[in-house]
């Protein structure tokens, strides 16, 4: 069953932060501050609404032809899905990360909107990038029972670019594989990102 986002205790919580910070929340500029916060954390964290079962009862439309065949090369790519994600560790934003999927078809196939969708969700929680792509690949696996997901990530972590050590232009980048492919082919790592092209 989804999870509510507790909208009132949020908004008691940044009404508190104001007062940490030694502002005034009656002050016309912040009065409505908190509503507004509450607002965009029910949206930008509906993903922590759902387990990665649920997305997966969600986004598990698949295709699944009569003669349906492929062969090892038949990857199916997604690339460069633009998604925003929270750092757990500073509530800081994670910013213009761009998300490849790649997989090999087995029986099914899954709605290429639906990979997005699956994406997009998975970063709106609490995360660290490298949660994101192990999450995103478990769902993949689990709707289209691939033997091979590979998810490549990159993107920019203000909690380094804009606090901290405060370097902008640095990047994030992770790849995550999932599936018994990669552990009986090794070489396979390598083919998948020779052909996602990074």
């Amino acid at each position: 069953m989804k999870k509510e986002i507790d909208v009132a205790r949020i908004e008691a919580a940044v009404k508190e932060i104001l007062l940490a910070l030694g502002d005034d929340p009656k002050r016309a500029g912040i009065a409505e501050t908190p509503k507004r916060v509450a607002k965009m954390y029910q949206q930008v964290f509906e993903g922590m609404t759902y387990t990665n079962d649920e997305l997966v009862q969600l986004f598990g439309v698949t295709f699944e032809e009569e003669g349906f065949s492929h062969n090892a090369s038949d990857l199916v790519v997604v690339r460069d899905i633009p998604i925003f994600s929270y750092c757990e560790h500073h509530l800081a934003l994670m910013y213009d990360m761009s998300v490849t999927i790649a997989y090999l078809p087995k029986e099914k196939v899954i709605g290429l909107s639906k990979l997005a969708r699956i994406a997009d969700m998975v970063g709106r929680r609490l995360q660290l990038q490298e949660r994101i792509g192990k999450e995103i690949a478990e769902i993949v696996r689990k709707i289209t029972a691939s033997d091979a997901v590979c998810v490549y990530i990159t993107g920019a972590h203000s909690c380094m670019t804009a606090r901290g050590i405060c370097k902008p232009g640095s990047t994030t980048t992770t790849i995550t594989y999932e599936g018994e492919a990669f552990d009986e082919n090794p070489e396979l790592r390598k083919e998948f990102v020779s052909l996602i092209g990074k």
